[in-house]
Protein backbone atom coordinates (compact mmCIF):
# COMPACT_ATOMS: atom_id res chain seq x y z
CA UNK A 1 0.00 0.00 0.00
CA UNK A 2 1.33 3.07 -0.98
CA UNK A 3 -0.55 6.11 1.41
CA UNK A 4 1.63 6.61 4.23
CA UNK A 5 -0.98 7.12 6.50
CA UNK A 6 -4.48 7.04 7.46
CA UNK A 7 -7.22 9.73 9.03
CA UNK A 8 -10.72 10.27 9.59
CA UNK A 9 -12.50 13.71 9.67
CA UNK A 10 -15.60 14.49 11.02
CA UNK A 11 -18.85 16.44 8.77
CA UNK A 12 -21.95 17.20 9.37
CA UNK A 13 -23.15 14.08 8.26
CA UNK A 14 -20.59 11.89 7.94
CA UNK A 15 -17.24 10.30 9.67
CA UNK A 16 -14.99 9.75 6.81
CA UNK A 17 -12.14 7.78 6.83
CA UNK A 18 -9.38 8.60 4.41
CA UNK A 19 -5.78 7.75 3.48
CA UNK A 20 -3.04 9.94 2.60
CA UNK A 21 1.22 10.27 1.22
CA UNK A 22 3.12 13.21 1.15
CA UNK A 23 3.05 16.51 3.36
CA UNK A 24 1.46 19.76 2.39
CA UNK A 25 4.03 22.24 0.15
CA UNK A 26 4.68 23.81 -2.90
CA UNK A 27 3.74 21.12 -5.32
CA UNK A 28 -0.15 21.66 -4.07
CA UNK A 29 -2.65 18.92 -2.85
CA UNK A 30 -4.41 16.34 -4.92
CA UNK A 31 -8.07 14.57 -3.60
CA UNK A 32 -8.22 11.08 -5.42
CA UNK A 33 -12.14 9.89 -5.47
CA UNK A 34 -13.02 6.07 -6.19
CA UNK A 35 -15.91 4.94 -7.38
CA UNK A 36 -18.37 1.61 -7.14
CA UNK A 37 -17.49 -0.91 -6.26
CA UNK A 38 -13.91 -0.39 -5.62
CA UNK A 39 -12.17 1.97 -2.76
CA UNK A 40 -8.94 3.80 -2.78
CA UNK A 41 -6.82 0.64 -2.87
CA UNK A 42 -7.46 1.76 -6.39
CA UNK A 43 -4.74 4.77 -5.98
CA UNK A 44 -2.43 2.76 -3.96
CA UNK A 45 0.52 3.55 -7.13
CA UNK A 46 -0.95 6.75 -8.13
CA UNK A 47 -0.38 8.23 -4.66
CA UNK A 48 3.37 6.80 -4.79
CA UNK A 49 3.82 8.75 -8.08
CA UNK A 50 2.36 12.06 -7.36
CA UNK A 51 3.70 12.04 -3.54
CA UNK A 52 7.30 11.61 -4.96
CA UNK A 53 6.94 14.54 -6.81
CA UNK A 54 5.98 16.07 -3.85
CA UNK A 55 2.02 16.82 -3.75
CA UNK A 56 0.06 15.56 -0.69
CA UNK A 57 -2.66 13.10 -1.70
CA UNK A 58 -5.55 12.10 0.00
CA UNK A 59 -8.08 9.66 -0.70
CA UNK A 60 -11.60 9.45 1.37
CA UNK A 61 -13.47 6.62 1.30
CA UNK A 62 -17.29 7.53 -0.06
CA UNK A 63 -20.57 6.69 2.20
CA UNK A 64 -20.90 3.60 2.16
CA UNK A 65 -17.53 2.10 1.84
CA UNK A 66 -14.67 0.88 4.15
CA UNK A 67 -14.58 2.88 7.47
CA UNK A 68 -16.59 5.75 6.29
CA UNK A 69 -19.95 5.86 8.71
CA UNK A 70 -22.61 8.01 9.22
CA UNK A 71 -23.22 9.93 12.33
CA UNK A 72 -26.71 9.42 12.80
CA UNK A 73 -28.87 6.35 12.17
CA UNK A 74 -32.15 8.41 10.89
CA UNK A 75 -29.98 10.29 8.27
CA UNK A 76 -30.91 8.43 4.65
CA UNK A 77 -28.46 6.41 2.89
CA UNK A 78 -28.99 8.47 0.02
CA UNK A 79 -26.24 7.47 -2.97
CA UNK A 80 -27.64 10.39 -4.73
CA UNK A 81 -24.62 12.57 -6.74
CA UNK A 82 -25.61 15.87 -5.31
CA UNK A 83 -24.63 13.82 -1.74
CA UNK A 84 -21.62 12.45 -3.14
CA UNK A 85 -20.97 16.23 -4.42
CA UNK A 86 -21.86 17.20 -1.06
CA UNK A 87 -19.50 15.11 0.86
CA UNK A 88 -16.36 16.40 -0.85
CA UNK A 89 -16.66 19.54 -0.13
CA UNK A 90 -16.98 18.87 3.39
CA UNK A 91 -14.56 16.73 2.94
CA UNK A 92 -12.12 19.42 2.06
CA UNK A 93 -13.73 21.85 4.50
CA UNK A 94 -13.03 19.84 7.81
CA UNK A 95 -9.15 19.51 6.36
CA UNK A 96 -9.00 23.34 5.47
CA UNK A 97 -8.01 21.81 1.90
CA UNK A 98 -8.40 25.53 0.02
CA UNK A 99 -8.18 24.30 -3.25
CA UNK A 100 -7.17 20.69 -4.95
CA UNK A 101 -6.48 19.31 -8.13
CA UNK A 102 -9.32 16.53 -8.11
CA UNK A 103 -9.43 13.17 -9.76
CA UNK A 104 -11.90 10.39 -10.10
CA UNK A 105 -13.83 7.74 -12.09
CA UNK A 106 -17.33 6.59 -11.65
CA UNK A 107 -19.00 7.66 -8.77
CA UNK A 108 -15.94 9.58 -7.54
CA UNK A 109 -15.66 11.34 -10.74
CA UNK A 110 -19.02 12.41 -10.63
CA UNK A 111 -18.16 14.26 -7.52
CA UNK A 112 -15.27 15.69 -8.88
CA UNK A 113 -17.28 17.30 -12.27
CA UNK A 114 -20.11 18.42 -10.04
CA UNK A 115 -17.58 20.53 -7.79
CA UNK A 116 -15.57 21.28 -10.30
CA UNK A 117 -18.76 23.02 -11.99
CA UNK A 118 -19.86 24.82 -8.87
CA UNK A 119 -17.32 25.57 -6.84
CA UNK A 120 -14.02 26.14 -9.60
CA UNK A 121 -12.51 28.51 -7.14
CA UNK A 122 -11.70 25.29 -4.68
CA UNK A 123 -10.36 23.98 -7.73
CA UNK A 124 -6.84 24.00 -8.91
CA UNK A 125 -7.44 21.14 -11.71
CA UNK A 126 -10.01 18.17 -12.68
CA UNK A 127 -9.06 15.02 -14.18
CA UNK A 128 -12.04 12.81 -14.60
CA UNK A 129 -12.80 9.41 -16.53
CA UNK A 130 -14.71 9.45 -19.42
CA UNK A 131 -15.48 12.65 -19.39
CA UNK A 132 -18.60 14.84 -17.75
CA UNK A 133 -19.82 12.44 -15.47
CA UNK A 134 -23.05 15.03 -14.57
CA UNK A 135 -26.45 12.75 -14.61
CA UNK A 136 -28.93 14.42 -16.49
CA UNK A 137 -32.13 13.67 -14.20
CA UNK A 138 -34.34 15.36 -16.23
CA UNK A 139 -33.51 12.39 -19.51
CA UNK A 140 -33.24 9.74 -17.19
CA UNK A 141 -36.01 8.05 -18.86
CA UNK A 142 -35.06 8.37 -22.49
CA UNK A 143 -33.63 4.87 -23.70
CA UNK A 144 -29.98 4.55 -25.05
CA UNK A 145 -28.89 3.10 -27.89
CA UNK A 146 -29.58 -0.81 -27.49
CA UNK A 147 -26.05 -1.86 -27.76
CA UNK A 148 -25.83 0.34 -24.44
CA UNK A 149 -28.67 -0.78 -22.72
CA UNK A 150 -27.72 -4.30 -23.17
CA UNK A 151 -24.92 -3.69 -21.13
CA UNK A 152 -26.94 -1.68 -18.53
CA UNK A 153 -29.43 -4.41 -18.36
CA UNK A 154 -27.80 -7.74 -17.29
CA UNK A 155 -24.70 -6.13 -15.35
CA UNK A 156 -26.16 -3.54 -12.66
CA UNK A 157 -28.32 -1.04 -13.28
CA UNK A 158 -31.54 -2.61 -13.91
CA UNK A 159 -31.19 -5.64 -11.67
CA UNK A 160 -30.67 -3.21 -8.93
CA UNK A 161 -34.00 -1.24 -9.50
CA UNK A 162 -35.49 -4.41 -8.19
CA UNK A 163 -35.35 -6.15 -4.96
CA UNK A 164 -34.22 -9.72 -6.25
CA UNK A 165 -31.21 -7.13 -7.56
CA UNK A 166 -31.36 -5.62 -3.73
CA UNK A 167 -31.23 -9.01 -2.26
CA UNK A 168 -28.56 -10.29 -4.53
CA UNK A 169 -25.68 -7.51 -3.80
CA UNK A 170 -26.63 -8.23 -0.14
CA UNK A 171 -26.24 -11.72 -0.02
CA UNK A 172 -23.35 -12.14 -2.74
CA UNK A 173 -22.12 -9.02 -3.33
CA UNK A 174 -18.57 -10.05 -3.45
CA UNK A 175 -19.18 -12.19 -6.24
CA UNK A 176 -21.61 -9.66 -7.64
CA UNK A 177 -18.87 -6.79 -7.50
CA UNK A 178 -15.77 -9.30 -8.56
CA UNK A 179 -18.07 -10.14 -11.75
CA UNK A 180 -18.27 -5.81 -12.63
CA UNK A 181 -14.57 -5.79 -12.07
CA UNK A 182 -13.96 -8.77 -14.41
CA UNK A 183 -16.65 -7.21 -16.72
CA UNK A 184 -16.01 -3.97 -16.75
CA UNK A 185 -12.10 -3.69 -17.18
CA UNK A 186 -12.35 -6.89 -19.68
CA UNK A 187 -8.32 -6.54 -20.70
CA UNK A 188 -6.97 -6.48 -16.95
CA UNK A 189 -5.70 -9.94 -16.35
CA UNK A 190 -5.18 -9.02 -12.35
CA UNK A 191 -8.92 -7.80 -12.10
CA UNK A 192 -9.83 -10.81 -9.53
CA UNK A 193 -6.59 -11.02 -7.75
CA UNK A 194 -6.67 -7.13 -6.94
CA UNK A 195 -10.56 -7.26 -6.15
CA UNK A 196 -9.21 -9.11 -2.72
CA UNK A 197 -7.80 -5.89 -1.61
CA UNK A 198 -10.74 -4.21 -1.70
CA UNK A 199 -13.77 -6.54 -0.94
CA UNK A 200 -13.88 -5.55 2.36
CA UNK A 201 -14.83 -2.13 1.92
CA UNK A 202 -17.96 -3.37 0.25
CA UNK A 203 -18.84 -5.13 3.84
CA UNK A 204 -19.38 -1.06 5.17
CA UNK A 205 -22.84 -1.90 7.08
CA UNK A 206 -24.70 1.12 4.97
CA UNK A 207 -22.98 -0.35 1.11
CA UNK A 208 -25.96 -2.02 0.39
CA UNK A 209 -28.42 1.11 0.72
CA UNK A 210 -26.43 3.68 -0.18
CA UNK A 211 -25.63 1.61 -4.06
CA UNK A 212 -29.11 0.67 -4.22
CA UNK A 213 -30.66 4.12 -3.82
CA UNK A 214 -27.85 5.53 -5.99
CA UNK A 215 -28.58 3.36 -8.87
CA UNK A 216 -32.77 3.62 -8.48
CA UNK A 217 -32.27 7.28 -7.68
CA UNK A 218 -30.78 7.99 -11.04
CA UNK A 219 -33.74 7.00 -12.83
CA UNK A 220 -36.51 8.62 -10.96
CA UNK A 221 -37.11 5.37 -8.86
CA UNK A 222 -36.31 6.77 -5.84
CA UNK A 223 -36.85 9.91 -3.80
CA UNK A 224 -33.93 11.75 -2.64
CA UNK A 225 -32.53 13.36 0.70
CA UNK A 226 -34.58 16.82 1.12
CA UNK A 227 -31.26 18.34 2.13
CA UNK A 228 -30.05 17.95 -0.74
CA UNK A 229 -32.56 19.18 -3.14
CA UNK A 230 -30.90 23.07 -3.90
CA UNK A 231 -27.65 21.66 -4.83
CA UNK A 232 -29.78 19.00 -7.31
CA UNK A 233 -31.37 21.96 -8.96
CA UNK A 234 -28.24 23.56 -9.35
CA UNK A 235 -26.60 20.35 -10.63
CA UNK A 236 -30.16 20.46 -13.32
CA UNK A 237 -28.65 22.99 -15.36
CA UNK A 238 -25.67 20.97 -16.02
CA UNK A 239 -23.41 23.25 -15.37
CA UNK A 240 -20.28 23.75 -17.76
CA UNK A 241 -16.76 23.10 -15.77
CA UNK A 242 -14.65 25.65 -16.32
CA UNK A 243 -11.37 24.89 -14.86
CA UNK A 244 -8.61 23.15 -16.86
CA UNK A 245 -9.25 19.49 -16.97
CA UNK A 246 -7.46 16.26 -18.34
CA UNK A 247 -10.48 14.14 -19.58
CA UNK A 248 -9.42 10.39 -19.88
CA UNK A 249 -11.12 7.81 -22.00
CA UNK A 250 -11.05 4.02 -21.55
CA UNK A 251 -10.08 2.31 -24.79
CA UNK A 252 -11.54 -1.30 -23.42
CA UNK A 253 -14.14 0.16 -20.66
CA UNK A 254 -16.53 -2.34 -20.35
CA UNK A 255 -19.20 0.00 -19.47
CA UNK A 256 -20.81 0.95 -22.53
CA UNK A 257 -21.46 4.26 -23.95
CA UNK A 258 -20.33 6.78 -25.93
CA UNK A 259 -16.95 8.31 -26.38
CA UNK A 260 -15.46 10.88 -23.95
CA UNK A 261 -15.26 12.98 -26.36
CA UNK A 262 -18.85 13.80 -27.45
CA UNK A 263 -19.01 16.03 -23.98
CA UNK A 264 -16.31 18.70 -25.47
CA UNK A 265 -18.95 21.55 -24.88
CA UNK A 266 -19.26 20.49 -21.61
CA UNK A 267 -15.71 21.80 -20.65
CA UNK A 268 -15.20 25.42 -21.30
CA UNK A 269 -11.71 25.81 -19.61
CA UNK A 270 -8.43 24.36 -21.07
CA UNK A 271 -9.03 21.05 -21.94
CA UNK A 272 -7.16 18.05 -23.16
CA UNK A 273 -8.19 14.38 -24.08
CA UNK A 274 -6.10 11.45 -23.63
CA UNK A 275 -7.57 8.00 -25.35
CA UNK A 276 -6.37 4.99 -23.40
CA UNK A 277 -6.52 1.88 -25.34
CA UNK A 278 -6.78 -1.79 -23.87
CA UNK A 279 -7.84 0.20 -20.37
CA UNK A 280 -10.98 -0.91 -18.63
CA UNK A 281 -13.11 0.50 -16.33
CA UNK A 282 -10.49 0.99 -13.45
CA UNK A 283 -8.12 3.27 -14.79
CA UNK A 284 -5.96 3.95 -12.21
CA UNK A 285 -5.38 0.74 -10.71
CA UNK A 286 -4.91 -0.48 -14.43
CA UNK A 287 -2.60 2.34 -15.66
CA UNK A 288 -1.48 3.91 -12.42
CA UNK A 289 0.97 5.82 -14.76
CA UNK A 290 -1.09 7.58 -17.03
CA UNK A 291 -3.47 8.52 -13.99
CA UNK A 292 -0.97 10.10 -12.02
CA UNK A 293 0.81 11.89 -15.19
CA UNK A 294 -2.47 13.72 -16.27
CA UNK A 295 -2.73 14.52 -12.31
CA UNK A 296 0.93 15.76 -12.86
CA UNK A 297 0.10 17.93 -15.49
CA UNK A 298 -2.57 19.85 -13.53
CA UNK A 299 -0.05 20.70 -11.00
CA UNK A 300 2.65 21.66 -13.29
CA UNK A 301 0.33 24.45 -14.43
Amino acid sequence: MAFSSSGRVATQVLDIGYEFAGEPGAAGTVVLLHGFPYDVRAFDDVAARLADRGAHVLAPYLRGFGPTRFRDAATPRSGQQAALAQDLVDFMDALDIGSAVLAGYDWGGRAACITAALHPERVRGLVTVDGYNVQDLAHAGEPAAPAWESTYWYQYQYYFHSERGRLGLERNRDELCELLWRSWSPTWADASAAFEASSASLHNPDFVEVVIHSYRHRFGLAEGDPRYQGLEDLIAALPPITVPTVVLESGADGVAGPSAADDRDCFTGPYEHRLLPGVGHNVPQETPEDFADAVASLLAR
